[in-house]
């Protein structure tokens, strides 16, 4: 089983000139990193986020191999149709590269809110969302009559291909179910490789139901993970930026914070591959951007070997 390595957005990167850009995004190549990913927000906590499509437009062309991923879109937040037209775009300049995150979200009520979206609702528009998107890129004219939305005879051209692969993240069971029925695959966090591979059996036995059984799986891990030279430095780096982030205590995610030295980090992730990992998104904690490339790569090449 191949492993992508994913690497969250460079906290600097786009403070950099545009030749540093460039060079940035090589060295991530250079250390072993297949795809950079960043999440998306509308107005998360104090109005804070990133446009998800936005940002992987502009990675996309920095580089012409390096894979973009949201990680995860909040796609309840917008129609789905001018999102298909969105992965349309991206499979036109960034053919092959793109992969594309879908959560739900529930972090910030008032983020859903502010939308103009009930947060109970969430769910049910995220999966009328997904059945229709995945119809739109096709290329083929789409009718639709849900609960959220109506389309008569919407179509999006040219239909997206190369495919676009649709990872559903989240924890829950809905989340699970999710993915066995729209999804290519799932990407979960603040979770054992115990639970993760029950999940993985879970979206298998419940795609076969359904009839997918032969969806060639991408199963993905996006943890926080601190690296320094000793375990006590490495957690008060990666405690300072997750309660920076989050506004809770470290308390709350260390359990599944993976901290230590490359090869500390390296042998807690392990068994998240034997559970059916095949795609992890690490968000590296170390002093600085050049430090977390390369512990990035060492992580990669150890989690290969």
């Amino acid at each position: 089983m191949s492993l992508t390595i994913g690497f969250a957005t460079p906290t600097n990167l786009w403070n950099e000139s545009f030749e540093a850009k460039h060079q940035i995004l090589q060295q991530l190549d250079d250390a072993g990193i297949d795809q950079v990913y960043m999440a998306d927000h509308v107005s998360f906590r104090d109005g804070s986020g990133t446009d998800g499509f936005v940002e992987i437009a502009a990675l996309s062309q920095l580089h012409p191999s390096m894979r973009v991923m949201i990680s995860v879109y909040l796609l309840a937040l917008r129609h789905p149709l001018p999102v298909a037209r969105q992965l349309a775009t991206m499979s036109t300049i960034a053919p092959g590269r793109v992969t594309f995150g879908v959560g739900v979200g529930g972090e910030d009520r008032h983020e859903i809110e502010v939308c103009g979206v009930d947060p109970s609702t969430r769910g049910r528009r995220t999966n009328e969302s997904l059945e229709i998107i995945r119809g739109l890129m096709t290329g083929d004219a789409v009718d639709f009559s849900g609960e959220f939305f109506e389309l008569d005879q919407a179509r999006i051209k040219p239909a997206v291909r190369p495919n676009i692969p649709i990872i559903i993240g989240g924890r829950s069971n809905a989340a699970l179910a999710r993915a066995a029925r729209y999804g290519d695959g799932w990407v979960g966090a603040w979770c054992s490789a115990r639970r993760f591979g029950e999940a993985v059996g879970i979206i298998a036995k419940e795609a076969e139901a359904l009839g997918r059984g032969e969806v060639d799986w991408q199963h993905g891990y996006q943890p926080w993970v601190g690296v320094a030279a000793t375990a006590e430095e490495a957690r008060e780096l990666v405690a300072v930026e997750m309660e920076s982030f989050y506004k809770v205590p470290f308390s709350a995610f260390e359990k599944y914070t993976p901290y230590g030295t490359v090869a500390q980090v390296a042998d807690s992730l392990r068994p998240y591959v034997d559970a059916g990992c095949s795609l992890f998104n690490l968000k590296v904690v170390t002093k600085n951007d050049q430090e977390a490339t390369e512990a990035a790569g060492e992580i990669a090449e150890r989690l290969r070997h």
